[in-house]
């Protein structure tokens, strides 16, 4: 696969410790793409966030879901369509709201919402093109000419949550844990949250696990430092709230996250927490450091 190509320019811009992306393109305000879960990761050597987006229609039916490689040095982003091998061997749109990412070195877990995990190969990026291309991006556009970069399911993990995010897990030091966090998003108290021990490539996830019922309304993403979860939640048109503390004993951190924030995601080089938000002209992706969070991340 070729490297990253330079296809659009996000801003990228630093306050004390708190790092805002946005983009300067018509994806700051699209209603046709949502920009939902948020992962950091390594691909072809460079240090990279992977945002997943969903596409909808005007009737607000699903089309397609990308994920979006941002260069955290140079600021640059690149496109993969999420793709379903379709029975007679061609690609299909990834019916996934891809609410969650959990990226695993060449494993990347996207939260199904109601459909468990879906687990994508980053080792296999495949070139598409004429028409499959068009159909992969929810695309009206002309076939001819049309190429785009997919990344095909291999497996469909059953979890018995509603499974609207996931997020990765770290002990104290830093070091990435086999597990995750999957989790409900609920407009009540009533959503759910577990970890769950990621198996080795091609094995099914282990049950049984014992999921908490955290209290908070409209949670959006999960991840876990050491002994601290991390939670964030959405509030309508209001800042989101950060919650933190031990799984069964969350409380709020006093920390504001963007309006419409989404899924969570530590970058343990950096000593980061990442978030997303998705509503239109309020759209970015917002950094900050987990020293400001009181979480002891051992660190620099």
């Amino acid at each position: 696969m070729p490297s990253l190509l330079r296809s659009w320019r996000p801003l990228l811009r630093t306050r004390g410790s708190v790092t805002r992306l946005r983009w300067l393109s018509r994806r700051s305000l699209t209603q046709r793409w949502y920009p939902q879960g948020i992962d950091v990761g390594t691909w072809q050597g460079r240090r990279c966030l992977a945002v997943s987006w969903f596409r909808q229609d005007r009737a607000r039916r699903h089309l397609a879901s990308r994920i979006a490689f941002v260069d955290l040095e140079r600021g640059t982003s690149i496109d993969v369509a999420l793709a379903i091998p379709a029975d007679d061997g061609a690609l299909e749109p990834a019916p996934v709201h891809a609410g969650g990412l959990a990226w695993m070195g060449d494993r990347l877990l996207v939260a199904a919402t109601g459909k468990g995990l879906w687990e994508f190969d980053l080792g296999d990026v495949r070139t598409v093109r004429g028409a499959a291309a068009r159909r992969l991006t929810g695309s009206r556009l002309p076939a001819l000419g049309a190429r785009v970069r997919a990344v095909v399911r291999t497996r469909v993990h059953e979890v018995p949550l509603r499974c609207s995010f996931v997020g990765r897990a770290y002990d104290a030091d830093g070091a990435a844990l086999p597990s995750v966090l999957v989790g409900e998003y609920r407009t009540d108290e009533t959503g759910r949250m577990a970890e769950i021990a990621v198996p080795a490539a091609g094995e099914a996830l282990p049950a049984p696990y014992v999921p908490t019922t955290p209290g908070i309304v409209s949670m959006q993403g999960a991840v876990r430092w050491g002994g601290t979860v991390l939670v964030s939640q959405s509030r309508g048109m209001r800042p989101g709230r950060l919650w933190r503390g031990p799984r069964d004993r969350l409380e709020p951190s006093g920390i504001a996250l963007p309006v419409g924030c989404e899924d969570l995601a530590i970058d343990a080089e950096s000593g980061t927490l990442w978030t997303v938000a998705e509503h239109p002209w309020r759209r970015e992706v917002r950094g900050i450091a987990l020293a400001d969070l009181q979480v002891p991340h051992g660190r620099p």
